[in-house]
């Protein structure tokens, strides 16, 4: 049985099905000793090279394994940033085999919850427009927002790029001229939350992801700190989207050695607090 090429090498670990098939684009994989392109599909009888680098097709499932990273503002979500900046990837736990995958990006002035995996194929699902994917935002605007303002949030702006709107806007307190809400996507386009509250005028003081699906982040996750999400997590993040999570043995004891923070047995899981000690 063949498979779309891009898709194999998501299930190798080794990025996104997108970011594969920009790999393929720049020339990176052969397959069969030919450069690959796009549409190449494959089958474990075909020999597969990425940077020269064979891909063994009988090993290509990884660790099914998500962990929740609480990124601060000033941290970017690429690799390698040309501008020395600090980035995600280098707070993260060490993997043996695969490598982090992050399922979708924040931009460097936003802070907040960001999921990262091993598997390209479930990094792929959910970052992709037809999942719908809830994400839910701490936002602080400066001023006033009317009741009529808030309903054209909800019901459509007309972006540079498209039509867009919150599929829920909910006041969540602030004091003075400032103004928190929580508010709802489901996708992800570039700084669509602030061009949204911008296109009315209103300045984003603070933004912060609280939540992505059912997965919210917890005050217990420091800035630049990770854990492991539970296997109740990880599974329900998997059916969401059509596909199976397969428990593991020897990857619970792998967890346990890189599990980036301990928590006391008592913590009580709740969602974010702005700094006025409000519960949002």
């Amino acid at each position: 049985m063949d498979e779309k090429l891009q898709k194999v090498l998501a299930r190798a670990g080794l990025g996104s099905r997108r970011e594969m098939e920009r790999w393929i684009e720049q020339g990176r994989v052969k397959v069969n000793d030919q450069i690959a392109t796009i549409g190449d599909r494959v089958s474990v009888k075909d020999s597969i090279k990425v940077d020269n680098k064979f891909i063994n097709q009988k090993r290509t499932e990884v660790q099914q394994r998500v962990i929740a990273y609480h990124k601060p503002v000033g941290e970017v979500c690429t690799r390698d940033d040309p501008e020395g900046r600090a980035t995600i990837f280098s707070n993260l736990p060490k993997l043996r085999t695969g490598r982090w995958i992050s399922i979708g990006r924040l931009d460097l002035n936003t802070s907040g919850l960001i999921l990262l995996t091993t598997d390209g194929e479930l990094a792929n699902k959910l970052m992709h427009p037809s999942s719908e994917i809830e994400r839910e935002y701490a936002v602080r605007v400066l001023g006033e927002v009317s009741p009529e303002i808030i309903e054209q949030l909800k019901t459509n702006v007309a972006l540079e790029d498209g039509d867009a709107h919150f599929t829920d806007v909910k006041v969540a307190g602030g004091q003075g001229a400032n103004h928190w809400y929580h508010v709802v996507l489901k996708e992800g386009r570039n700084r669509e939350v602030r061009r949204l509250w911008e296109y009315f005028g209103f300045a984003v003081s603070r933004l912060t992801r609280i939540r992505y699906g059912d997965i919210k982040l917890e005050r217990r996750l420091r800035p630049s700190k990770s854990e492991d999400l539970s296997e109740k997590e990880i599974a329900s993040l998997y059916k969401s989207v059509g596909l199976k999570y397969h428990v593991d043995e020897t990857i619970k004891k792998d967890k346990s050695r890189f599990k980036a923070n301990k928590t006391n047995k008592n913590t009580k899981r709740s969602v974010y607090q702005g700094k006025s000690g409000r519960r949002h």
